[in-house]
């Protein structure tokens, strides 16, 4: 998700960071402070971006990392005329008042000259350190402690607010709303886009597209879903009220004018005129577990597969395989992307037999990133985003 946002705003991600597995800290180079806070107006994986003013992996090495801090990048946040307070965060330990003051008076040497104010302060310094991931197994000292100024909290709060238990229409398999977010930030969705899901189900992918300021449109080869009829997904409620519907989703959150529109269609089946083109495909394909995949059929196969709605509205479906489902996806983005423009979709997986090569490629498509997702000691999904680079033939 970083380093989608960083490639966003223009940022350069160097492969030389300092990844350090099982830490939840993490050294960033950015290059500016405004480039740390548009990743943070974005992110939901990143809690806070702090600039770093000094790390080591004992109290002593901090302290002398900090005293070689420069003094020019230090003052203008150390000045009298201002207010400040420090904050410490322990990482899988707590701390008595007692030891949190301590640790703070041990950075007496920093040459503060402000006044501290613990209600509304100016500049915010925190203390973090880094007891390791094992709540069972917790060390006496830290492994790693850092000393840095608060820039920007991430957006967290944004996983509560868009619940899919507080949404109006929701269906089995709605999307969480911290992965949709994730998804549309690895899509790199920036206001103005024209984003598309097409299995749009009960739109929560388009949610947080639009929330970025994007206008989003979806298909769908279930009418029902569609048109909000037929049976609730919600417990004690047996169903689809009148106004169960995706434009009501988004009228909920206040994002009704980036709403395109929803249109009952099968994905397999090319709808779009030749030049219509999308700035990011961001879906969740059905994977036939909790619901059904299916795609448009023939008059002459059975009968009994004919599907009516309330409307009388029937069409007669045949199953729809896996693989042609990715097959079709990622040959209709090449052809319908713009130029930079990317996919992202989960691929179910069964972990025992997993290797890189099963991913779908495509020659104008180059694969981003690949990460997982864990369901069960053998299943899991991986979230695969992939970037138009050349044109379609």
């Amino acid at each position: 998700e970083i380093t989608s946002l960083l490639s966003l705003y223009g940022g350069q991600f160097s492969g030389e960071q300092e990844i350090r597995v099982n830490s939840p800290f993490w050294i960033l180079d950015i290059t500016s402070e405004e480039m740390a806070r548009g990743l943070m107006k974005r992110t939901v994986c990143a809690k806070s971006v702090f600039e770093l003013w000094g790390h080591g992996r004992s109290a002593g090495e901090l302290y002398a990392s900090l005293k070689s801090y420069p003094m020019d990048k230090m003052l203008p946040y150390l000045q009298s005329d201002s207010t400040y307070k420090v904050h410490i965060h322990t990482f899988n330990k707590t701390l008595t008042q007692a030891q949190k003051i301590k640790k703070i008076d041990a950075l007496e040497f920093l040459p503060f000259k402000g006044k501290v104010n613990l209600k509304n302060p100016e500049h915010i310094f925190w203390i973090l350190e880094d007891y390791g991931m094992d709540p069972n197994n917790v060390p006496e000292e830290p492994f790693h402690l850092y000393f840095g100024r608060w820039i920007a909290d991430g957006q967290r709060e944004l996983i509560e607010s868009y619940s899919v238990k507080k949404r109006h229409f929701i269906g089995n398999t709605s999307m969480d709303a911290c992965l949709s977010f994730i998804m549309a930030n690895h899509g790199r969705v920036k206001p103005n886009d024209v984003v598309y899901d097409p299995f749009v189900g009960t739109g929560g992918l388009l949610i947080s597209s639009a929330h970025f300021g994007a206008y989003v449109c979806g298909t769908d080869i279930d009418y029902n879903t569609i048109h909000g009829l037929g049976k609730a997904s919600r417990k004690n409620q047996k169903w689809r009220g009148p106004d169960e519907n995706i434009r009501a989703n988004l009228r909920q959150y206040g994002l009704e004018k980036y709403y395109l529109d929803a249109l009952v269609s099968d994905s397999s089946r090319p709808i779009w005129r030749k030049g219509m083109l999308f700035d990011a495909i961001i879906t969740d394909p059905p994977y036939g577990i909790r619901e059904a995949t299916r795609r448009m059929g023939s008059q002459k196969e059975t009968v009994k597969s004919a599907e009516r709605s309330t409307e009388n509205h029937i069409f007669v479906s045949s199953n729809y395989h896996l693989s042609d489902i990715f097959f079709d996806l990622l040959k209709f983005a090449a052809e319908y992307l713009v130029m930079g423009g990317r996919l992202v979709y989960w691929l179910p997986i069964y972990r025992p037999e997993y290797t890189e090569e099963i991913i779908p490629r495509h020659p104008c498509l180059k694969l981003i990133s690949n990460c997982e997702q864990m369901l069960s000691s053998h299943t899991s999904r991986r979230l695969i985003t992939m970037e138009k680079v050349k044109e379609f033939k």
